[in-house]
């Protein structure tokens, strides 16, 4: 079962638990059989998908820039590139045997050197994220830059409108996260 809702209230008790009311947006069916019951709860935050207008802009954008090569580059290669020049990235440490299996998990991993953690060697890597875990305001760097490329290939960028209002719709579907 999947609900949205808000904590409305949370209390501990005399008997040292702590007691959440949660206000919930839809009815709760089944929640009502379950109640005494032991439950295995996960509260998450909820958080729209961003719009499909705004992904399709910019896999369309990506699409012109791959067509643009002779011979056409593949669009997800573009992609990749896209994400390593305006994408957001972490660091990581980790063990030279572990390598190849962490970089199946990541879109783009680059190796950045080995280094020294306290007398072992580990190896650095840069890795970035796929755009489906970016926010309203990272996607729309990523799009910008997407679009500043199409402009420096000689390609004719979508029109302000369509950005616009691909990413008002983003931003309506995420708030302002």
């Amino acid at each position: 079962m999947d609900y949205t809702g808000q904590i409305k209230d949370m209390y501990r008790g005399m008997d040292g638990k702590f007691t959440i009311s949660l206000s919930i947006d839809q009815e709760p069916g089944e929640l009502e059989s379950l109640k005494d019951k032991s439950l295995r709860i996960k509260i998450t935050q909820d958080r729209k998908h961003r719009s499909l207008d705004a992904n399709a802009l910019l896999w369309h954008c990506i699409g012109k820039i791959a067509k643009s090569f002779t011979p056409p580059r593949d669009k997800w290669e573009i992609y990749l590139d896209e994400l390593r020049k305006y994408g957001k990235f972490s660091y990581i440490l980790m063990d030279e045997k572990a390598v190849e299996s962490f970089k199946q998990m990541w879109r783009e991993t680059e190796v950045v050197g080995e280094v020294d953690v306290n007398g072992r060697k580990a190896i650095q890597l840069l890795c970035y994220y796929g755009s489906s875990t970016y926010n309203t305001k990272e996607f729309s760097v990523l799009l910008d830059g997407v679009i500043e490329d199409m402009k420096e290939l000689g390609l004719q960028p979508p029109i302000p409108r369509d950005i616009r209002s691909a990413l008002e719709e983003w931003e309506k579907q995420h708030g302002n996260n």
